[in-house]
């Protein structure tokens, strides 16, 4: 039996990247919410 998760990159940076988050106001507050508290991180597409 195949799992759930099937990891791909591209398709992982285009749901979850920074440039999909920032296209979208709702991904703006996401960004900026991360930001305040201090995330290293961001988005998926700072891995």
């Amino acid at each position: 039996m195949k799992r759930t998760y099937q990891p791909n990159k591209l398709k992982r940076a285009r749901k979850f990247g920074f440039l999909f988050r920032n296209s979208t106001s709702n991904g703006k507050k996401i960004i900026k919410r991360r930001r305040q508290k201090g995330r290293k991180k961001l988005s998926s597409s700072d891995e």
